[in-house]
């Protein structure tokens, strides 16, 4: 072989060496083995599986079982000291909505065959139950859920017509439970124009309720729902002692015996 051949054979060797080396010292380093992935436990907790209004029935159309983490259980009903849950609770109604997804409490529940209304009542409330119509009703628009004031108009004995009337709000911001057996208010629908309105009171105003009943005509005013978390009356007006209201007649404001 003729040495001109053989020196370029060295030097094409020699070069194709060196860029395989150069290769090889730019090729990016092997990826770092993965980090373990934590094993989180889970356990499965009843949930509802569609939204329940305001005192439905549980059934197994609206529960079903849910993976969960084991470390925020808390009170939740979970499958494994209660795999029948769906079974006991069957028939059992909510005290307060269930949205889908939201895991199932027994402080939320009423059992089967024990009064709800009594139920959903607040610790030293009463529900007292009053006559209304679309008149005295707001027309209709009262709902389940809604608060209101109580007016109360009476005419004093012998009076003609509306002459010596007199009207006076007796109770402020009380929440109405139910219109008739409807406990649950849906927004656009027209419940009020029921017979009956149940209203959440304290013992005080209940028994103003119930004596205003029989002094004269009871009608409620719906209140904005800006006014809602204003004050109530939890000490509402004796009406069995208070002797005068001031009643304003032609703009002349003067105290009216009401005994």
């Amino acid at each position: 072989m003729k040495p001109a051949r053989i020196i370029v054979l060295v030097v094409a060797l020699a070069s194709g060496g060196l860029a395989a080396w150069l290769a090889q010292d730019k090729a990016p380093p092997p990826p770092a083995p993965a980090a373990p992935v934590a094993q989180l436990d889970t356990v499965d907790v009843l949930i509802a599986s569609t939204d329940v209004g305001l005192g439905q029935s549980l059934s197994g159309q609206n529960l079903a079982w849910q993976t969960w983490p084991a470390s925020v259980t808390g009170d939740l009903i979970q499958k494994t000291n209660r795999p029948n849950a769906i079974q006991d609770l069957t028939g059992a109604r909510v005290r307060s909505p269930l949205s889908a997804g939201e895991p199932i409490r027994e402080a939320k529940l009423v059992r089967a065959g024990k009064g709800f209304l009594s139920a959903i009542l607040p610790k030293n409330t009463r529900a007292v139950a009053v006559e209304i119509s679309p008149e005295n009703g707001a027309g209709g628009f009262i709902l389940p859920g809604d608060h209101v004031d109580v007016i109360l108009t009476r005419t004093p004995i012998g009076g003609k017509g509306e002459e010596g009337s007199t009207s006076e709000t007796i109770l402020t911001n009380v929440q109405v439970l139910a219109i008739d057996l409807n406990i649950d208010g849906k927004a656009g629908q027209n419940t009020a124009i029921g017979k009956i309105a149940t209203l959440e009171l304290t013992p005080t105003q209940a028994q103003t309720l119930v004596l205003a009943r029989r002094l004269g005509t009871i009608a409620l005013v719906l209140r904005s729902f800006d006014d809602v978390a204003g004050s109530s009356d939890d000490d509402a007006p004796d009406l069995d002692k208070r002797q005068t209201v001031n009643i304003v007649r032609f703009g002349v404001s003067a105290p009216v015996n009401v005994r």
